[in-house]
């Protein structure tokens, strides 16, 4: 038990030294909690959690649990991320290498995800006519401009994810973590990964128009395929 507890507290590369400044310190931490735990997770609640458990679907289309979780996780990993570059500009950077370039883009993605987000267009349907406002709106009628959004704001955000699996290990093995890390990040993203294939094959990837206004076709949008590798539609009822 001794030896095992040593080799998981060595470093993964016994040539060289675990040694690291606070700053740089909290940096990586900072970055592993955004984008192995905070921004997957939002992806998660995005792509699988449209329809509640328990929601009466269609009659109850329209659940916001998905999207206020999406705006809290990304949000809440975009504050990580940009403390986490403060933090190592002010303390002193990393050599500069794979890491950094990695770093950078997924920093870029990130910063163009909030940018394609806030530029998506109105919403519109018969709930904001029936407060007085108009029917129309580029999610609503599915404009060009909202099936660019979708399509370039769900691309990126799994290159962003998958860039960023690669800038987490480069960024270990810059800092030679010990063995503990490597292996509890490791397990977690197979964790995370088995979750998404359990819900992707459960039928969960919801397209997100037909779980705000539900299936009929008299709703502009449902004449259209949905976007998105693996996104399906319902013909209605209730949710499985």
């Amino acid at each position: 038990m001794k030896f095992v507890f040593e080799w998981l507290l060595a470093p993964i590369d016994p040539s060289r030294g675990h040694a690291l400044s606070d700053a740089v310190a909290w940096h990586g931490r900072l970055m592993v909690l955004a984008w192995c735990v905070l921004l997957p997770a939002g992806v998660m609640m995005a792509r699988f959690w449209k329809l509640a458990p328990g929601q009466k679907w269609p009659e109850e289309a329209d659940n916001k649990l998905w999207w206020r979780a999406h705006l809290m996780l990304q949000y809440s990993g975009g504050l990580a991320v940009a403390g986490a570059m403060t933090l190592v500009g002010l303390g002193g950077a990393l050599p500069r290498g794979v890491h950094t370039r990695l770093g950078w883009c997924v920093a870029g993605l990130l910063a163009a995800q909030f940018i394609s987000g806030w530029l998506r267009g109105t919403k519109g349907g018969p709930a904001a006519a029936a407060t007085g406002g108009s029917p129309r709106g580029d999610h609503y009628d599915m404009t060009s401009r909202r099936r660019l959004f979708e399509r370039t704001h769900k691309a990126a955000g799994y290159i962003a994810l998958a860039t960023a699996i690669a800038a987490v290990a480069s960024g270990l093995w810059l800092a030679n973590a010990p063995r503990w890390m490597w292996l509890a990040v490791g397990v977690w993203w197979i964790a995370l990964s088995g979750v998404a294939f359990v819900w992707q094959r459960q039928g969960r990837a919801i397209d997100t128009y037909q779980a705000i206004w539900g299936p009929d076709l008299s709703h502009p949008g449902n004449s259209r395929k949905p976007i998105g590798w693996g996104v399906r539609r319902r013909n209605g009822g209730q949710p499985q």
